[in-house]
């Protein structure tokens, strides 16, 4: 390859690169589009909301908004009562997903093949198909009735099946060696597991934790089968109610919202390396 080719091909590679940047950023504005527009229109008032044409930046930034939402709007008792469902729900999860993928991957009992297939099969099952059935199942079989307990229980099941998938991937990932040479040192599993196993799947483990948060965050159906006092409202039912109550003040609902998804926003931030890292290399060896 002569001289000039060479960087002709350098160019071209250059502007390739410039031309994502610019898609990139591009797309990423229209992601970040809709946040903006519910922060910039809880700082204005509800007359400056409905002019037209709209604008971008708001003429006063109104952050005694919030301070009038809070008023009437119990934000940090519905945080409470979130994360009295989503902390247990999240460690329990994560924990027995770790268990549950370390059986998969190392263990062997009979079937084993089964078990797996029957559990991977069930991420096929439809959530309403056993909506119906798990409501009878906690009211009338146990008698939990407006309580957080159907919420909890069900997590230290591994959360999901797609959680245990994720762990077990990970695992057939480490060197069976490992496993071989502490077993040879008088390890047993549990000590394999907790000495070898979990240190190197930490960030498979945030990554279920930040999947389990945010399933949990948002998961407003369940929440208002089984929750019906206003003591218990989380944050999902408490915004949705909000909303409900307050059709016309437009400013305080965006302040609201705004409140509710900013702890799920810096969750995700805080575990964003690990997220990334953990479904890239989901899959890796099977």
């Amino acid at each position: 390859m002569n001289k000039s080719s060479f960087k002709s091909r350098k160019r071209q590679e250059k502007a390739a690169n410039i031309a994502t940047v610019i898609i990139l950023l591009i797309l990423s504005a229209m992601v970040m589009l809709p946040i903006w527009w519910i922060f910039r229109s809880s700082l204005m008032s509800n007359g400056e909301l409905f002019e037209w044409p709209p604008s971008f930046l708001p003429k006063r930034w109104l952050f005694s908004n919030y301070a009038k939402t809070l008023e009437f709007y119990p934000f940090w008792h519905y945080f409470k009562n979130t994360m009295t469902i989503i902390v247990p729900s999240v460690i329990g999860g994560t924990v027995t997903a770790t268990l549950g993928g370390y059986a998969f991957a190392r263990l062997r009992f009979p079937g084993k093949k089964f078990l797996f297939s029957l559990c991977i099969g069930s991420m096929l099952l439809p959530t309403m198909v056993t909506l119906i059935p798990l409501y009878i199942m906690w009211t009338r079989g146990f008698g939990l009735i407006d309580s957080y307990a159907p919420l909890i229980l069900p997590y230290f099941c591994g959360g999901g099946a797609f959680n245990i998938f994720l762990i077990r991937q990970f695992i057939s990932t480490i060197p069976r060696e490992l496993d071989e040479a502490a077993t040879i040192d008088g390890a047993g599993q549990f000590r394999i597991l907790v000495s070898i196993i979990v240190p190197a799947i930490k960030s498979a483990m945030i990554v279920v934790a930040l999947l389990l948060f945010i399933q949990m965050w948002n998961d407003l159906l369940q929440q208002i089968i089984y929750i019906n006092t206003d003591e218990k409202f989380t944050i999902a039912i408490g915004l949705s109610q909000f909303k409900g109550s307050l059709k016309s003040d437009w400013s305080a609902i965006m302040c609201a919202t705004c409140m509710s998804f900013v702890p799920g926003v810096v969750f995700y931030l805080i575990g964003q390396k690990y997220f990334v890292e953990g479904i890239v290399m989901t899959g890796m060896k099977n």
